[in-house]
């Protein structure tokens, strides 16, 4: 995939795999996970540059134009730890792997019987197969999955238990898309990897969706005043729009109606009625931490807070 575009990268990840992956795997008698070891540490450089991207220029420009003064610097350090946690072990792409090998057998029972199974490429021939096309395809699908997994997760009280960490963070980042409760996350990449494995998404695309989405949502829960303007903000999710999402008492409302679920496009909002274009930049967090309300100061604390809440609800 990426060495067929960068020649330099292919040359970087055989190196790091032979001089340091192989190795390890030798001295451990694991040489059996060679091969996913090599797919997986090409997940983690590419993990490693997104990171290094969002640090050096999302980075950049909050400290020139910020929204509002850090106070809490601790709480935006635990949100690197998240970041770095799911870009560098890319819990979406090991769940797409994993569930690849379900996949393939599915596949091998479908053709012993004569059945064909299902790829999107395949709706308009001659267009859908140009990459660009069939990308952005791809996209829209997966986007329209994930608005409705986000209306769940805030539909459901067992579900919000656990997404609620999201919401949790006063300070809004770069850093806070990934501020989320593990298995929170492995529902919804579990669920995104099912469908892009349903309709046809190769390895290879799967990756840039999953690459491409997770920029984007960066620059969406930056702390920015940024808007896209009059149409730009109904073409794609901005930070203002997405601010608006995790207003106090505006924008989410645990299992309430909520607004501003669309994770890239916009369309599905206005569609189903849950868009609100108001313009201003409201505090962000949840209703009951004003009453105080603990939702947890480091990484362990908010994963254990997020599990009682959940079995509280249960």
């Amino acid at each position: 995939m990426m060495s067929t575009w960068f020649p330099w990268f292919n040359t970087v990840h055989v190196w790091l795999f032979e001089q340091l992956v192989q190795p390890l795997l030798f001295a451990t008698g694991n040489m059996a996970l060679a091969e996913d070891a090599f797919d997986g540490l090409e997940w983690t450089l590419l993990g490693a540059i997104e990171i290094s991207f969002l640090a050096l220029v999302l980075r950049t420009i909050e400290r020139r134009w910020p929204l509002e003064p850090l106070t809490d610097r601790r709480a935006v350090r635990t949100d690197i730890i998240y970041t770095a946690l799911h870009r560098l072990g890319a819990f979406g792409l090991i769940t797409f792997a994993l569930l690849s090998a379900q996949r393939d057998e599915l596949a091998a029972w479908l053709h012993f019987n004569g059945i064909t199974p299902f790829n999107l490429e395949q709706l308009w021939p001659g267009v859908t197969d140009i990459p660009l096309i069939s990308f952005m395809l791809y996209l829209l699908v997966l986007d329209f999955v994930d608005y409705w997994v986000h209306r769940a997760q805030h539909r459901f009280g067992w579900w919000w238990a656990l997404h609620a960490l999201h919401h949790s963070q006063r300070q809004m980042t770069l850093w806070t898309d990934d501020r989320n409760h593990l298995l929170d996350d492995l529902l919804r990449d579990v669920i995104a990897a099912t469908v892009a494995l349903f309709i046809g998404v190769a390895p290879g695309q799967f990756v840039l969706l999953v690459i491409f989405t997770r920029v984007q949502q960066s620059l969406q829960h930056a702390n920015l005043r940024c808007s896209f303007g009059r149409w730009g903000e109904k073409i794609m999710v901005s930070p203002r729009f997405h601010r608006l999402h995790h207003a106090i008492g505006f924008g989410h409302e645990g299992v309430a109606r909520g607004c501003n679920f669309a994770v890239l496009f916009p369309i599905w909002d206005m569609l189903f009625r849950t868009a609100d274009f108001h313009h201003a930049y409201l505090a962000t967090g949840i209703r009951d931490q004003l009453n105080g309300r603990d939702y947890g100061q480091g990484f362990w604390a908010q994963q254990w807070l997020g599990l009682k809440r959940l079995f509280r609800y249960g």
